[in-house]
């Protein structure tokens, strides 16, 4: 049987994939950082059905020791490192934080692998918010990074010393440079879901309207599901290397409120406003990722479509609140 451990287990991408590996028999351990009740930390496994097959275990990312001792104890076949302060628009807020846990939380695991693991097979999950402003119409994995907010600046960090583990100490090391994705288990506090939870409360009379940043900033907007398949294709290769994966069709903000709440009948247009509190410090205009290595490859191809994924999630919204009420 083989032995993964996920860090960020809790979060989206964490509970689809342990969902995935479960389903391939897989032994799945998840690294817990204890903040709050296991209770509420483990919503989105339970969600997916899997919180009592996944393994808990507590460590973290900012102290190197106890992610020695946790591989020494674990033994792990495949380390997915998916942890990270993910919120761009709180980067600007908590730099030091982002820093800390998402680049040099890295850095620290990469290290421990090193010294106690070091015939692991390690995937970081890299983002499309590195490639900033880009040059190019369409982003693949030889486009140079121009970092628009610490969070991406985090990134790049953590994405390039993966590359050099890989070149000095052979590391099985893969970056999936991923670009938007998301689903019905998204923090609210993400945009997608953010303006699918707007729709469904909006329908339902609990609100009125809905404030946003950026309408027209686009995006490669994916589902999760696809994209932590893709994560676990990454590390069944002969060799190791770094993949896009997107859908390479982008979507403004604007497009995703109007296929949101055209789903419950409604005009975005009545009810979606832009609130300058929601602008970021610096923005990037548009990226759209190109796939081609990931679907050469590794046989990938994403199998949702946006429009399915928005509808998906505004119903889940929507069972939700009529849940509450």
């Amino acid at each position: 049987m083989a032995r993964a451990l996920i860090t960020g287990v809790t979060g989206q991408d964490g509970a689809y994939l342990a969902a995935l590996l479960l389903g391939k028999g897989y032994e799945v351990h998840g690294l817990l950082h204890r903040h709050g009740g296991s209770e509420a930390v483990s919503e989105r496994l339970r969600r997916l059905g899997c919180a009592g097959e996944v393994r808990m275990v507590d460590g973290n990312l900012i102290d190197l020791s106890s992610l020695i001792r946790l591989l020494e104890k674990v033994k792990p076949d495949e380390i997915y490192n998916l942890a990270a302060q993910s919120f761009v628009r709180m980067s600007w807020d908590q730099p030091l934080l982002t820093t800390q846990v998402t680049a040099i939380g890295t850095a620290n695991m990469l290290e421990a692998v090193r010294i106690a693991a070091p015939g692991v097979r390690y995937f970081q999950a890299s983002s499309s918010e590195m490639f900033g402003r880009a040059e190019t119409p369409a982003q693949n994995e030889d486009t140079p990074f121009h970092p628009r907010s610490p969070y991406a600046s985090a990134k790049v960090f953590a994405h390039c010393l993966v590359q050099n583990y890989r070149d000095a100490f052979g590391l099985f090391g893969c970056n999936g440079i991923m670009f938007n994705h998301d689903s019905p288990l998204r923090g609210i506090e993400f945009v997608l879901r953010k303006i699918t939870d707007g729709a469904a409360r909006i329908s339902l009379g609990l609100a009125k309207e809905l404030p946003m940043g950026n309408l027209e900033a686009r995006r490669d907007f994916g589902h999760a599901r696809d994209y932590v398949r893709a994560m676990w294709l990454m590390l069944q290769q002969d060799k190791p290397d770094d993949y896009v994966v997107a859908t390479g069709r982008a979507a403004s903000i604007r497009d995703l409120c109007r296929i949101a709440f055209a789903h419950v009948g409604l005009d975005y247009q009545d009810h979606v406003r832009v609130d300058p509190a929601f602008l970021r410090p610096a923005d990037v205009d548009v990226t759209v990722g190109d796939a081609s290595r990931a679907r050469t490859r590794l046989g990938w191809v994403p199998e949702t479509s946006l429009e399915a994924m928005i509808a998906e999630m505004v119903d889940a919204d929507l069972t939700r609140w009529k849940a509450r009420l």
